[in-house]
This record gives C-alpha cells, sequence and structure tokens, in this order.
C-alpha cells in the first residue's frame, strides 16, 4: 500500500495496466450488475438541480425511470446509487452505435451542464471507500474489463495513469503529483536493485 495523507492506495492502481477499450466491451459496466453507480452526497443534491439539463441526453426509457424512481435510490446495501432500467442498464446511459455511453456526460461536453458525471463512474476501475481515518483507493478487476487490461498491457498504460483525470478531480493536482512522484521512486528503487542483483 502506498500512503499519501488520508489516502491508502493500493499497489495494483500502480502495477496493474488498463486502457479502456469500448469498441470491444461496448460499455458493459454501465449495463452489468446488481446496481446503479455509487452517488457522493454533493452528487445526490447536483443531480435534481440538473436533471432537466440532462433529461434530452437520455433515452425514453431512461427518463420514465427517472420520473418514477427519481434521480438517485437507495440499493440492498443502503448505498446511494443511480436508478437502472428493468433492472439493468443505469438510466443515465444512452446507446450508440450499440456502445453504452453517459447521458450525463454528453450534456456536459455539450456545455449543457458543468456536472461532467458521477467521480465512482469517471474514476472506474478504481473504487474509493471512505473509513474512519482513511479514504482506500483500489483497483477493482472485472472480468467485463479483460479488453481494457489487454490493450492496457499493449500500450504499457497504468491503471492511475489511464485515470490521471479523474484522480485530479477526485484528490486533487497536488496528490496526483505526488502519487507520480511516489512512483518514479519506486520504478527507480527497483531498477537499482536488479542493477544490483546482476552485478
Amino acid at each position: 500500500m502506498i500512503q499519501i495523507k488520508d489516502t491508502l492506495i493500493s499497489q495494483d492502481v500502480i502495477e496493474k495496466n488498463f486502457y479502456c477499450d469500448l469498441t470491444r466491451c461496448k460499455g458493459a459496466c454501465c449495463v452489468k450488475g446488481d446496481a446503479g453507480a455509487p452517488l457522493q452526497e454533493e452528487e445526490v443534491e447536483i443531480l435534481p438541480r440538473v436533471i432537466e439539463k440532462i433529461k434530452p441526453y437520455l433515452s425514453e426509457e431512461g427518463v420514465e425511470t427517472i420520473n418514477r424512481q427519481g434521480t438517485h435510490v437507495v440499493d440492498n446495501e443502503n448505498e446511494t446509487v443511480t436508478p437502472l432500467i428493468n433492472g439493468k442498464e443505469c438510466a443515465y446511459v444512452v446507446f450508440e452505435d450499440n456502445i453504452a455511453r453517459c447521458g450525463i456526460e454528453k450534456a456536459f461536453f455539450d456545455g449543457a451542464t458543468k456536472f461532467r458525471k458521477p467521480i465512482s463512474c469517471h474514476l472506474y476501475p478504481i473504487r474509493i471507500k471512505k473509513y474512519e481515518k482513511f479514504i482506500a483507493v483500489n483497483y477493482d478487476q472485472w472480468d467485463i474489463c479483460e479488453p481494457a487490461r489487454k490493450k492496457g498491457r499493449e500500450d504499457h498504460i497504468s491503471v492511475y495513469k489511464f485515470l490521471g483525470e479523474a484522480l485530479v478531480r477526485r484528490f486533487g493536482m497536488d496528490w496526483y503529483k505526488h502519487l507520480k512522484m511516489v512512483v518514479t521512486k519506486m520504478m527507480s528503487s527497483s531498477e537499482a536493485e536488479d542493477h544490483s542483483v546482476q552485478d
């Protein structure tokens, strides 16, 4: 584990490779699973304020689901999440060329809202969990993301590099610079050990 301020970061975030390949996975993480995307307290407050600007970007089923269930629901684990359409895809999902995309993000890129999308979605496959004294930053390995792991290995992209923008959004630029500095030191130390063994 790596500690930066009040965060404990799994080594997998540094060592594992990942680069989302939507052409292969088709956005399956927005469709599969037992519950919607986890929402932070501030996001629960933001969504009702911007929902009317987002609705034009959603499917008819998504709008109907949100009108009926609300912009967020509480799942079986008592966690606040996005609602699902008939227990399947997230209500905020839209399909383009058979690929699941985020309607909230489409509204953001069009300038309709300043809210990009839930941070849990932006950070995936990193999952954040708050404890009393620290925040755990873990890598969630899901079988549907195998294409992303393969592409990450081919392109030599680590999880933390692929999610740089999302990590900065969640923890700030200083935190991310600190993380990169720690990684650089770890790599230098590892290379030094390799040379020592060879000598």
